[in-house]
């Protein structure tokens, strides 16, 4: 009995005590400075000169509770909050229920968080489990609670929470994935936006249709079980599938949300970012975006592709800092939201030839050393014939020299060189190029059948441009919180991977597409784009039946543009004269401005003029110069000898 009463009287005082105290902390609450809740939830994007290219969400944006359907608040409250307008700011009942649920599964499980702490976790704090975070957390929010009455804080919830997609705020997201106001949504339009915010990469519907829609029915069984539907609409719910918009209307160039979508995946794995400002986009992201690149970049990507259904991706890299400055994923974002310049893998053909051939070089072989071009038939010891053939079944039937079958892109020539220096040597020197894809040593990995994705393929072709230094291809110079304090700056690293002469011999090859002087039974690869550069460029092109790609570059510009089909279908002949003249304008546009360089020659790198075909010396005509490491200069390598076909 005295236990009884002992527990009672400790009962009673705790109250009491806590009463004192909470009734003091929103009595100290009350009289502390109101909170800004309007200014919250912005997320801005600069292009390379500081100009801003986009804002996630913004008071020209922000609506009115009003204005919002009541479809999207009553969903919102029933999964997030269903005692939100009874409470002061504490569920304290959900806490205890949440604290003995967690204690039974020994982890936290569920947990309890209102609306109201929500917002100020996502306007001002980290995600620290600390409890300096969390009694932060608990003051903040009891000052939300006696500033502002419950519609004041729904309404600044739901123009600043995270919808995904760049989408800060009900208003944008409403827009973005249904193109509609906020006050016009429907009851399945307003569950699916209810669900996101959940997790914003997971429920997107652009990306993620279908876990959009399971998501948003977990929402519906809330609004059920807090009588806010009935059953029977609750049972006809998404009966059939919900049109998604997925375009913004801010952005005129209507690839630039490629661009953005690189931005925001970077910005998910930088370090020392709050989780909470990357949650509510409170947050000023300086790029390394050139506008007028971008803008020149979709404009010729329009005026050539003339198939419709032909997809293009490509991207723009300023080689020594490793800094994207145009970058296209599709030929339009508001049809298609898949970024194929990030997520989707390819054959990259003949392009992969030239770190065959840096290989090539540091292990041996020059630029003059000969292999017979010819139909051949490859016979391996498991009686495997492997039988690959020139573009057009065009052939030297004679001996040419590495640098004429690099102009040509000779098939035969690569496959010979491939199996003569080991089918991982090639594995290994694209790897150190800094090329992160998993390939597999077999014949054919010479003529790009492996399936890469552009963005880690740019990486090995920026070590080339970049003179054999490896570098991290970057979207985000600077990230700073809206008072101007720095979060993030990017920091360029440096570290030589390649041999610097064998780069520069390489490069020299790959300006040699374009040389007039290589025209003999075969022309050059990039022939036809040469009276348009007015410029020296290390170029390449690569086919196969169902990609198209072209990239050239010179100390200053790295460009990539690659098309094809979504479905994998063949690829038309033209599309190697859209994916150069597309390359060629851009560039061109691109350096227009800049001087015209070159890289240097190394001090241990000599010229020597050889018959380009043969390599045979010449002092006339068509003598192209073949550049040599000193002491290697001058020697017809013939390789055939040495390889058994």
């Amino acid at each position: 009995m005295r236990k009884i009463r002992f527990l009672v009287k400790l009962s009673v005082f705790l109250f009491i005590v806590f009463f004192i105290i909470m009734t003091g902390l929103y009595t100290y609450a009350y009289f502390s400075p109101k909170l800004e809740l309007t200014s919250i939830g912005q997320m801005y994007i600069y292009d390379n000169a500081n100009t801003l290219v986009y804002q996630g969400s913004g008071t020209s944006e922000w609506v009115n509770l009003n204005e919002i359907s009541s479809y999207l608040k009553d969903a919102v409250i029933s999964v997030e909050d269903k005692n939100f307008y009874k409470h002061h700011g504490f569920d304290y009942l959900r806490i205890i229920k949440a604290g003995i649920t967690n204690i039974k599964n020994k982890g936290i499980v569920q947990g309890a968080s209102t609306i109201s702490q929500q917002y100020i976790k996502n306007m001002y704090l980290d995600f620290d489990q600390t409890w300096k975070r969390k009694i932060e957390e608990a003051f903040l929010t009891l000052e939300l609670e006696v500033h502002y009455n419950k519609d004041a804080i729904l309404e600044g919830y739901l123009n600043t929470i995270n919808f995904g997609a760049g989408n800060y705020g009900i208003e944008n997201a409403s827009k973005y994935y249904f193109n509609k106001k906020a006050s016009e949504l429907n009851l399945e339009e307003a569950l699916m936006l209810s669900g996101i915010p959940k997790n914003p990469s997971k429920y997107n519907p652009v990306n993620h249709y279908d876990q959009c829609i399971e998501r948003a029915k977990i929402v519906a069984k809330a609004m059920l079980n807090n009588n806010k539907i009935d059953e029977n609409t609750y049972n006809n719910l998404f009966q059939e599938k919900i049109e998604i918009y997925g375009k913004r209307e801010a952005n005129n160039l209507q690839m630039l949300m490629y661009f953005q979508d690189a931005v925001l995946r970077e910005l998910q794995t930088l370090k020392g970012i709050p989780t909470s400002l990357l949650d509510s986009g409170s947050l000023k992201i300086y790029t390394t975006l050139d506008r007028k690149a971008q803008e020149k970049l979709e404009t010729e990507i329009l005026e050539n592709v003339e198939d419709q259904n032909l997809q293009v991706a490509s991207v723009l890299i300023e080689p020594e800092t490793g800094a994207v400055r145009a970058l296209t994923g599709g030929i339009d974002y508001a049809e298609s939201q898949f970024n194929r310049a990030i997520q989707a893998k390819r054959q990259v053909g003949s392009t992969m030839k030239p770190f065959l051939y840096y290989a090539a070089l540091e292990n041996g072989m020059t630029s003059s050393s000969t292999f017979v071009s010819e139909p051949t038939n490859f016979v391996f010891s498991n009686d495997k014939v492997y039988s690959p053939a020139n573009y057009n079944d065009v052939y030297a039937n004679q001996n040419i020299t590495m640098a004429a079958a690099l102009a040509y892109s000779d098939n035969i020539y690569a496959v010979k060189t491939h199996l003569f220096l080991g089918e991982e040597t090639l594995v290994k020197t694209a790897q150190k190029a800094g090329i992160s894809e998993d390939l597999v040593a077999n014949p054919s990995l010479a003529l790009g059948t492996s399936e890469m994705s552009m963005i880690d393929f740019a990486k090995g072709y920026t070590t080339l441009a970049n003179g054999g230094y490896l570098t991290d291809n970057y979207f985000i110079e600077k990230v700073e919180d809206l008072k101007g304090n720095v979060l993030y700056e990017h920091k360029n690293k440096k570290k030589m991977v390649f041999n610097a002469n064998y780069v520069y011999i390489l490069n020299e090859m790959l300006s040699n597409t374009s040389n007039i002087k290589f025209q003999s039974y075969t022309s050059p690869t990039a022939l036809s784009i040469a009276n348009k550069m007015s410029r020296k460029y290390a170029l390449k092109t690569g086919t196969t039946k169902t990609d198209y790609w072209t990239i050239g570059y010179n100390k200053d510009a790295l460009l990539m543009i690659w098309l094809g089909y979504d479905d994998a279908s063949d690829i038309t002949d033209k599309a190697s004269t859209w994916a150069k003249n597309i390359w060629v304008r851009t560039i061109e546009d691109y350096l227009q401005d800049k001087e015209n360089n070159w890289y240097e020659t190394p001090y241990n790198v000599v010229g020597i003029l050889q018959d380009p075909v043969t390599g045979m010396p010449v002092t006339n005509g068509k003598a192209s110069i073949f550049y040599y490491v000193k002491g290697s200069e001058g020697t017809i390598q013939n390789v055939n000898t040495t390889l058994e076909e």
